[in-house]
């Protein structure tokens, strides 16, 4: 097991600038870290559109979908406000982030809940143990989706969880805490991951950057 307590030193760089898109509609449902993504975005020379409005989500031409905290407390305020009936149906790229990918799946131990049914893996919590939440920065391996694209074999991330989505057909890079386990998932045209790309530095930059190019 790979695990950093520290930014690894390639993090230091500073962040590649772009321009190719005019706009990232974030979800704002009371459960996300929307500060520091839409700082991370603007740094990239996107402008950032927060909305609780299923009407807005629907037009939008990329979707980012953060998220810290419970999830049942989440899935009530996204059914309340719709949200959660348009998230599965949009045809756009959308990113999930922390909570957010864990919303994605079917369900969830945490509140005993169902999710989003976007992925068809289920959250589970860390077995007894192990020290919870799984927090800094740690190795992702099998790097098989478009986020990763030049990156090499691994890269070093942000987490901050202390549930987790098993490796299965949906994942695309896995890493360790007790377990190997999904760091990030993809289905068509959903994506999603389980570290902070906002608090990771280049590589989260990067990996933001790949996003707005899809």
């Amino acid at each position: 097991m790979a695990w950093y307590y520290h930014q690894p030193k390639e993090n230091y760089e500073t962040p590649i600038q772009t321009t190719q898109l005019k706009k990232i509609t974030v979800i704002d449902y009371g459960a996300g870290n929307l500060a520091s993504v839409r700082y991370a975005l603007e740094r990239l020379g996107v402008k950032v559109e927060l909305t609780t409005d299923p009407k807005t989500l629907i037009k939008a031409e990329k979707v980012i979908f953060p998220g810290v905290g419970h999830a049942a407390a989440a899935m009530t305020a996204l059914r309340a406000t719709g949200l959660g009936d348009v998230i599965p149906r949009l045809q756009v790229p959308v990113l999930g982030i922390c909570l957010g990918m864990q919303l994605m799946c079917s369900a969830t131990e945490e509140g005993n809940v169902n999710g989003l049914g976007i992925f068809s893996g289920k959250v589970i919590r860390f077995a007894p143990g192990l020290k919870v939440p799984h927090m800094g920065w740690n190795v992702l391996t099998d790097l098989n989706s478009p986020l990763f694209i030049g990156m090499g074999k691994t890269i070093s991330t942000y987490f901050v969880h202390s549930y987790f989505v098993p490796a299965g057909m949906e994942t695309t890079a896995v890493t360790e805490y007790g377990v190997s386990f999904s760091a990030a998932l993809q289905k068509n045209n959903f994506h999603a991951v389980q570290f902070h790309p906002e608090k990771s530095g280049l590589v989260g930059a990067r990996i933001l950057r790949q996003f707005i190019k899809l």
